[in-house]
């Protein structure tokens, strides 16, 4: 069951709300215009605050709706969050776009709202304070995204690994973002 779900949850993952919503609502394809990424911060900077909220809403369900599903089927903590992961994998390499998506950091966000709601709730307070502070999406996501990890494993060590390999991925993503911040470069809003 697990490796049946966690295809699933690619598959699931790689619907891409950004591209989608932007061919249905004639805008312009986001990984070729503004930032490049197929994410909720591209959309808004895009094609506004609807089509932003309806991104980030179906990329965090797509993150959480695999980690219930696996919840619901008595799968362990640790088979939910590698679930989890499969779906951003999804969203950072989607097939049915040319293995070009987003950065992963909505669907990060939803999956952890179905392992364990408070780390969920703390990268989200996180982001926005950093976010708040600096009008950074990149700066907030780098951030906010590690901090889960030491209340991780402290409280839900069973999704570590899945997590700190999550947490690699989205650096990894935001590689680009971390050179414009070290050399002053990175989009404001």
């Amino acid at each position: 069951m697990f490796w049946l779900l966690a295809i699933l949850a690619y598959l699931l993952g790689s619907l891409s709300f950004a591209i989608l919503l932007s061919r249905l609502t004639g805008n312009p394809d986001p990984r070729m215009s503004g930032s490049g990424n197929a994410g909720a911060t591209n959309m808004l900077r895009l094609a506004g605050r609807k089509l932003a909220v309806l991104t980030l809403l179906g990329d965090l369900c797509k993150g959480l709706l695999p980690v219930l599903i696996a919840s619901a089927m008595g799968l362990s903590l640790q088979d939910q969050a590698w679930i989890g992961v499969c779906a951003v994998i999804g969203h950072l390499f989607p097939l049915y776009f040319r293995f070009r998506g987003g950065k992963g950091v909505a669907t990060a966000a939803g999956m952890l709202l179905g392992l364990y709601p408070p780390a969920a709730l703390l990268a989200v307070c996180a982001w926005l304070l950093t976010f708040y502070l600096t009008r950074t999406s990149s700066l907030a996501a780098l951030i906010a995204t590690p901090l889960t990890l030491p209340l991780l494993a402290w409280q839900a060590p069973a999704a570590l690994l899945p997590m700190s390999t999550l947490t690699l991925l989205i650096v990894w993503r935001h590689r680009g973002n971390l050179r414009d911040l070290f050399a002053g470069r990175e989009r404001h809003f």
